[in-house]
């Protein structure tokens, strides 16, 4: 079983995560923020990653440390859980549509971080949470995971819309993937045979 069990400890937040990715997609998810624990929840029922999240911060301040450092350390749960990661697929995409609004992940599992983030909102906050924090929240999550992750809205007008397809095109993308390819379940899917090396473009 992939699995691993995170913490992160700081003057701004007390974070323990654990993942089991070859999970149902059974969650227990409590950040203290209403919208971002039914976001993660989208993430792991979608993904079949099991999830449990446990998250103190100072949201007495306002809502950034708690959700950047869920990012960072759900992020390297991921990463420390895949392991070696034989045999992994690697790449996965997925377009979700969600009624008028369609959302477009694409991730690659290469150990070389980075976000490109094509997604707008039409209003400030969504409940209690400021929209700008969910592309804090991605980023933190593709560099903790060490993966590329490019997000963009094809299209769409309700915002929780928009964010919702985002969360669930992330899910799916990542259940491609991670997983397992039976054809090369003993190797790393990259010609130079190591994931993670900046110079390695294959």
């Amino acid at each position: 079983m992939r699995t691993a069990t995170c913490e992160r400890k700081t003057q701004e937040t007390e974070i323990t995560v654990s993942v089991n990715l070859d999970g149902q997609g059974i969650y227990d998810v409590d950040t203290g923020i209403g919208f971002f624990d039914h976001m993660l929840e989208q993430l792991s029922r979608h993904s079949l990653i099991d999830i449990k999240i446990r998250a103190k911060g100072d949201l007495h301040i306002d809502f950034h440390h708690t959700v950047e450092d869920v990012g960072i350390i759900l992020g390297q749960a991921l990463k420390q859980a895949m392991g070696e990661m034989l045999g992994i697929t690697r790449y996965g995409s997925a377009i979700i549509p969600m009624d008028e609004c369609c959302t477009r992940a694409s991730i690659d599992i290469s150990g070389r971080p980075f976000l490109v983030w094509k997604v707008n909102f039409s209003r400030a906050k969504l409940g209690e949470m400021d929209t700008e924090l969910f592309q804090e929240w991605f980023r933190a999550f593709a560099f903790g995971a060490g993966i590329t992750l490019h997000v963009e809205n094809l299209y769409g007008e309700n915002n929780h819309h928009i964010i919702e397809s985002s969360y669930k095109a992330l899910a799916r993308a990542l259940r491609q993937a991670l997983e397992i390819d039976a054809r090369k379940a003993d190797a790393l899917p990259s010609t130079k045979g190591v994931i993670g090396d900046k110079s390695d473009l294959s």
